[in-house]
């Protein structure tokens, strides 16, 4: 995610940090860097230079180019500038601003074609149904793009949410007359959200902005979100700018910030068009939308870590109750490679490394780097899966022939297995080290409170030496 950006930014901060006072001279040779290197990712050339300007003002103060540690306050500065800059003014905490009452609640999603809608409203539903308690229903109202209303029935039976298509007569070729339907159904069986997936086009036109409006004022909708390809450069601020002009829109959520391109137009979005981003979408998997926080994904940009957004992921996506329950067989030296492979399991379920990596402060990795752990995790996984339940449970028995079986099954060598055998017992003594340090020094009840909101579980070290 603007892997280009944070990486020249992160080059001419840390060069000012460095420095054991800062002159204005030096403030000013670094905001030209901060500016070229905005514009570079394709960030809008009046915010770039909106946001330079307030850090100049903010810098160039005797407190803050005196003081013991000016190249930290200058970050500080510039993580501020950069957050309030995406949120387009004052930078809010917590869950987004949905409105979201009376029920049923209608939620509106437009955007041009390819942008990620259909995709977009089944991650949504998810997390309104998963964070908010809400139960969804999603409607289909494209009925010009061909398994366009197909593709969304799979979408919810992946989900296990209902999906409204129409009623199967002449009138369900009208988007606002299935629209309407969809409410009287939602009604009827106290479904709490609607949420709206419309017709899009390769470019903007009347005949789909008037849709819009008619669909808008048919449905009185709480939220209308215009979902926007955040890798379409500086196009996508025209297209926001079009769309709030004719529907009136109540927010963004970006879509394939995950992608190579620059993205910066994507910063910029808030700032031009004075809309709030609500969502980014992050990933291709139903669970890849995060609410938008400016200042957490600042702080990703400038190398300092997303801690708070990565323990929400910890606490949604994992079995807390699996991990005590593998922290107390470590403890009794019952750890077995069962446990093992369930902890992997649990690592991949909250994504790809990369995302988790850049969620770390100071974890940024090359691409040759994070590809070669994705493969030693798969390999690790595919390795522990190919031994029999009676070796994952007593690894001991595993010798030279059982090895060889294994090394065939996992598509892997003798040494790879050996190698994941060697940090499983590293695993396991450390563990039981650690253990024992911590229950001398005050017990199993301080134990567990430092154990954090996902629960306990051990580094693996997938070392490629």
């Amino acid at each position: 995610m603007f892997d280009s950006l944070s990486r020249r930014l992160g080059e001419i901060l840390k060069g000012l940090r460095r420095r054991g006072r800062l002159t204005p001279a030096d403030v000013e040779e670094g905001l030209r860097e901060i500016r070229r290197a905005l514009l570079e990712a394709d960030v809008n050339y009046k915010v770039a230079k909106r946001l330079c300007d307030r850090v100049r003002e903010k810098a160039l103060t005797s407190e803050v180019l005196e003081s013991l540690t000016p190249g930290q306050q200058l970050v500080k500065i510039v993580h501020e500038e950069l957050a309030r800059l995406m949120a387009g003014g004052e930078v809010s905490q917590g869950q987004p601003d949905l409105t979201l009452e009376p029920k049923p609640a209608v939620v509106m999603l437009v955007g041009l074609q390819g942008s990620g809608k259909t995709t977009t409203a089944g991650k949504l539903a998810r997390y309104l149904h998963q964070r908010r308690g809400l139960r969804p229903l999603l409607v289909a109202t494209d009925v010009r793009r061909p398994a366009a209303r197909e593709q969304l029935e799979q979408l919810g039976a992946q989900l296990g949410y209902p999906v409204f298509t129409g009623t199967g007569d002449e009138g369900d070729r009208d988007p606002v007359r299935i629209a309407r339907r969809a409410v009287e159904e939602a009604r009827r069986s106290g479904v709490d959200l609607l949420v709206i997936d419309t017709a899009g086009r390769l470019q903007i036109d009347e005949a789909m902005m008037a849709e819009l409006v008619e669909l808008k004022g048919a449905l009185r909708p709480q939220e209308v979100l215009l979902v926007a390809d955040a890798m379409t450069g500086q196009e996508a601020l025209s297209i926001a700018q079009a769309f709030h002009e004719r529907v009136g829109l109540t927010g963004l959520i970006l879509t394939k910030l995950d992608g190579d391109a620059r993205g910066g137009a994507a910063l910029s979005m808030a700032e031009v068009t004075g809309l709030p981003i609500k969502f980014i979408g992050t990933g291709e998997k139903l669970d890849d939308l995060e609410p938008f926080h400016p200042e957490r994904l600042a702080g990703r940009i400038l190398g300092m870590g997303d801690i708070l957004s990565l323990i929400e992921e910890a606490e949604a996506r994992l079995d807390r109750k699996k991990a005590e329950e593998a922290w107390e067989r470590l403890q009794k030296d019952q750890f077995t490679l069962e446990d093992f492979l369930e902890q992997l399991q649990q690592l991949r379920r909250m994504g790809p490394l990369r995302r988790l990596l850049e969620k770390l402060p100071g974890m940024g990795a090359s691409e040759l780097e994070l590809e070669l752990e994705e493969k030693e995790l798969t390999k690790a996984i595919a390795i522990i899966q190919s031994m029999t339940p009676e070796e994952r449970r007593n690894p001991r028995i595993i010798d030279g022939s059982r090895k060889r079986r294994i090394a065939r099954g996992s598509g892997t060598r003798v040494s790879d297995v050996n190698r994941l055998l060697k940090q499983v017992r590293g695993a396991q003594k450390l563990m039981k080290q650690l253990g024992k340090l911590e229950m001398g020094r005050g017990g199993k009840q301080r134990q567990r409170r430092r154990e954090g909101p996902a629960g306990p579980s051990f580094d693996l070290d997938l070392d490629l030496d």
